[in-house]
């Protein structure tokens, strides 16, 4: 069992422990520290390359979201998992904007916040599940996403290749304006479980653990096209 290492940012002391407790039961998972000083958490993050940051995104000593932005950059296979008092749709959005792998309220229970250290450790994307179900978050996480592939037109590396079929292309399409798979069926006119079948295998193709990723990737690719609608 490979070995899970995480840094812990919380400015409540009890609530920082009960994380670290709750972690060190796993028995696979060593707390590098756990702290609310900004420059032991970088400096961390960049001499450590830890696997996990659970970041509390109701900082009040420094905005959680840019600390977060800080420390993917010095560490970009790090995954974050931000912790917020709340729901709040802009708080989910801009997680989503700087790689936050996943989002919870405070008051998620220790299997769920061990399994998704689990999860998140091993390169999954956890956020996904609070992202296409809400239209408004998926319109804004879509189009931003496009405005870069827009922004990226020009770039030579950028691969126009898709290793998609052209009906994969057509229900990545569906997924990115925000259509369950029921939807999808019923426009398409197939079974609810050959649109399963289509997403596994666009999964599969482009190396990505869920919807939202692949909807990303293709966007950035230029496979296919948002509009503001």
């Amino acid at each position: 069992m490979d070995t899970i290492r995480v840094i812990i940012v919380d400015e409540q002391p009890l609530f920082r422990q009960g994380i670290r407790s709750s972690l060190e039961q796993m028995g696979n998972c060593v707390i590098l520290s756990d702290t609310i000083d900004t420059g032991e958490v970088l400096e961390l993050a960049r001499l450590e390359n830890p696997d996990v940051a659970v970041i509390d995104a109701g900082l009040t000593m420094v905005d959680a979201l840019e600390l977060a932005r800080q420390m993917r950059h010095l560490a970009p296979h790090m995954a974050i998992i931000i912790l917020t008092p709340t729901e709040d749709e802009e708080r989910l959005f801009q997680s989503i904007k700087v790689g936050a792998a996943a989002y919870y309220t405070r008051n998620i229970t220790v299997p769920e916040l061990t399994e998704a250290v689990r999860k998140v450790s091993q390169g999954e994307y956890l956020i996904n599940d609070d992202v296409l179900s809400k239209p408004q978050i998926a319109s804004r996480v879509l189009r931003s996403f496009r405005e870069l592939a827009v922004e990226e037109e020009d770039d030579a590396s950028k691969d126009l290749y898709s290793p998609l079929s052209s009906r994969e292309v057509e229900i990545l399409d569906y997924i990115a304006r925000g259509n369950s798979n029921k939807e999808i069926a019923k426009s398409l006119k197939i079974s609810d479980q050959t649109v399963k079948n289509h997403i596994t295998s666009i999964l599969k193709k482009l190396s990505v653990n869920d919807r939202t990723a692949a909807v990303v990737h293709a966007l950035r690719h230029g496979w296919i096209k948002i509009g503001d609608s």
